[in-house]
């Protein structure tokens, strides 16, 4: 097996002022066959937080060399990185939106009786919107023919590489300018806004970030996996877009699963990290809370 590197010539503009010009520049690449324009991408995401606002690469040379031999037979090491809200009584998801009851059906002492001496269990029953904490949107939340969660297919809710777009502190909406640059095909999406940081008081989905039209366009035109947002709702709810769901609209229309409410994604590196968000099979039934985790290569501590 083999690894892939890319030796390039960059000459990158950044947003707001500044250059950066580097020679024998060095990145990881997926496979020998990568395209100047993905070596670009690659380098605008390496370089995020920062925005740029051109980059150019040349005289670009692809090394291959051996991939080191695993120190052992176990898979490959991996941090998991939590990236989904709890769920608790009465919490509330989004304003105007029940919080979750969660009641016992059987209890530990009543259970004394239906089992044999000293064992007992607690049964337990929780009524909620599917809408609620960290879930999954499926294209049966906005079309009646669209795909339910029984319909969504493991390949575009498990394991899918990520790319991490960072759009904290800038203008609320993220454009399709920032996602110019960024290699989406096949890809969970994530749009890491700082907007989890408001979770759980009053200012939650005020002025919250969303993703424009136009972005949403241009994620279904090359092909991202699924979307995710740190925030409210991958699309505006201010009283500003009168009730219009374009990123919904769009993004699902195509089949593209949301997940809205993340959070924690500063802990991810613009690439490298594989994303899951599985909610359970339920036909029928539209959107559901998901455990949504990625793995990270782990470092190898130093000898």
């Amino acid at each position: 097996m083999l690894d892939y590197r890319a030796e390039f010539d960059a000459e990158v503009t950044l947003d707001g002022g500044g250059e950066l010009r580097a020679r024998g520049f060095r990145l990881n690449i997926p496979h020998a066959d990568v395209t100047e324009s993905e070596i670009t991408a690659l380098l605008v995401a390496a370089l995020a937080p920062q925005r740029v606002e051109r980059a150019a690469v040349s005289d670009v040379r692809i090394i291959a060399e051996p991939h080191p031999p695993a120190a052992d037979t176990q898979a490959e090491r991996v941090r998991f990185v939590e990236l989904s809200h709890v769920i608790t009584a009465g919490m509330v998801t989004a304003p105007g939106l029940p919080g979750p009851e969660i009641t016992p059906h059987l209890t530990r002492l009543a259970s004394r009786g239906v089992y044999a001496p000293g064992t007992e269990f607690a049964i337990d029953r929780i009524s909620m919107l599917g809408n609620t904490g960290t879930y999954l949107d499926s294209p049966y939340h906005r079309y009646a023919d669209g795909a339910d969660l029984a319909g969504l297919p493991l390949e575009q809710l498990a394991g899918l590489p990520a790319v991490v777009v960072r759009a904290v502190g800038g203008e609320r909406g993220v454009t399709a300018e920032m996602l110019a640059h960024v290699t989406v095909a096949g890809r969970a999406v994530l749009l890491h806004t700082g907007g989890d940081r408001r979770w759980g008081t009053p200012d939650y989905g005020v002025d919250a970030p969303y993703l424009t039209a136009g972005a949403a366009q241009l994620l279904v035109d090359r092909g991202a996996a699924l979307v995710g947002i740190d925030a409210v709702n991958i699309d505006d709810v201010s009283p500003d877009a009168a009730g219009e769901r374009p990123a919904h609209t769009l993004l699902l229309a195509a089949g593209i699963p949301v997940v809205e409410h993340l959070t924690n994604l500063r802990e991810l590196p613009p690439l490298g990290a594989r994303f899951t968000a599985t909610p359970p099979r339920v036909a029928g039934f539209s959107a559901f809370p998901v455990r949504a985790f990625a793995t990270v290569p782990a470092e190898e501590p130093e000898a």
